[in-house]
């Protein structure tokens, strides 16, 4: 596409890790519903009157969510990325109907749910995120194969983009569209966009994050609570404080299921955004050792598949979708550590959400499949030489000669 490519020059293989990468969102999830039966049910029982709601409920999504994962996985890619204009409108009309009058549900202000018969609320910016992994994967592959394709190989998936962080926007989630940004122009980075749109890019996206904190006051309050968070201690720094005082207080090896559930069941909704406080304080340092552990292994396991894949989309795709459970992760642990400002995204796997914790198998489930697709046909280009040999490149750059 451009200058260079993290995918090409690589040697053709079959892809490995497909069974060592399910072992890893197993025991992510695993930790999940741990951290969550624990740390979720005071204010289970304050709220709703059973304690074990959160619980049932992340269950009930989770298994919805594995059963997904499984269908994806063996979906053929064709028909994968014939579904995706489908895919697409649907998103945007989803983040559109959140502005709707009985169908979008507000929560301090901000549109980012709708209701759903039987099903209750879902977030439709959950699923625009996988889409956008979708959509990008999709034109890359597409450009990467027709050199004539130089100026739209940028403009095209950058509009669509810009589109999707736009209709997240509108939601009032900044974070989210931020955060969406930011995996798409990564996506552009290791696809090989060409590098003098790279930095442009970036400066732009900058220039219209301080826009947007600007315009709201609560995001300046935020940023403020940030730098000088004991001036926001009683008001919008409170769960970040509380938060703190969990993490310290679990010191080594964790305060288990004792006293120190006090310092948990102080962090207002804490089965949500601020859950691995709950995990840092129940199990110490140790604990949290261990969570990095299994979750560098996931993202091990996900970008191996993604840069030995023999399908170029599906490659894409599983760079996309590692990139946003395991950017997502360490955006939430920098949030609740107090390294970054709040931000309202959820940890993957373990914060209670229902949308959340289904796409997240959903885009396992396409990690996974990247792991044994195979090279659709149109994924080759052959070259004709004067001579009467026919070289046929594959999208790593291998070249293979048929007399």
């Amino acid at each position: 596409m451009g200058n260079f490519t993290f995918f090409a020059n690589k040697s053709i293989e079959k892809p490995r890790g497909g069974g060592l990468f399910l072992v890893s969102v197993l025991l992510l999830w695993g930790l999940g519903i741990f951290t969550l039966f624990i740390c979720s049910t005071n204010t289970a029982l304050r709220i709703f009157g059973n304690k074990y709601y959160f619980v049932i409920r992340q269950l009930v999504w989770s298994g919805v969510g594995l059963l997904a994962m499984a269908f994806i996985s063996l979906m053929p890619l064709k028909l994968i990325r014939k579904s995706l204009p489908l895919l697409v409108f649907v998103s945007l009309i989803l983040c559109l109907l959140t502005h709707i009058p009985g169908i979008g549900v507000s929560l301090n202000g901000a549109p980012r749910w709708i209701k759903i018969p039987f099903i209750g609320t879902i977030q439709p910016s959950e699923i625009v995120k996988f889409v956008m992994v979708l959509f990008l994967a999709n034109l890359f592959e597409k450009y990467s194969r027709d050199e004539e394709m130089y100026h739209e190989e940028f403009l095209y998936p950058l509009i669509g983009l810009i589109v999707f962080v736009g209709v997240v926007f509108l939601q009032k989630d900044f974070s989210t569209g931020v955060f969406i940004f930011v995996v798409g122009s990564l996506m552009f980075f290791v696809t090989g966009a060409n590098m003098k749109w790279f930095l442009p890019l970036f400066v732009l996206g900058i220039i219209a994050a301080v826009i947007m904190i600007c315009l709201e006051e609560y995001r300046l309050n935020r940023v403020m609570a940030f730098f000088k968070p004991e001036d926001y201690a009683l008001s919008i720094g409170y769960q970040q404080m509380r938060s703190r005082m969990a993490i310290t207080s679990g010191g080594l090896l964790g305060n288990g299921m004792g006293s120190g559930m006090k310092y948990v069941n102080s962090i207002p909704e804490i089965q949500a955004d601020y859950i691995f406080a709950g995990w840092t304080n129940i199990m110490g340092l140790l604990g949290v050792c261990a969570y990095f552990i299994v979750l560098i292994f996931f993202a091990c396991q996900g970008y191996k598949i993604a840069f030995t894949g023999l399908s170029r989309f599906a490659s894409y795709s599983a760079f996309g979708c590692t990139t946003l459970v395991f950017l997502q992760s360490l955006v939430n642990v920098a949030v609740v550590c107090g390294a970054l400002p709040a931000t309202g995204i959820p940890l993957p796997f373990f914060s209670s959400g229902g949308s959340a914790q289904f796409m997240t198998f959903v885009m396992c489930g396409l990690i996974l499949n990247a792991s044994h697709a195979e090279a659709e046909d149109d994924e080759f280009e052959i070259y004709s030489e004067d001579s009467d040999i026919s070289k046929i490149e594959s999208f790593n750059g291998v070249v293979v000669e048929n007399e």
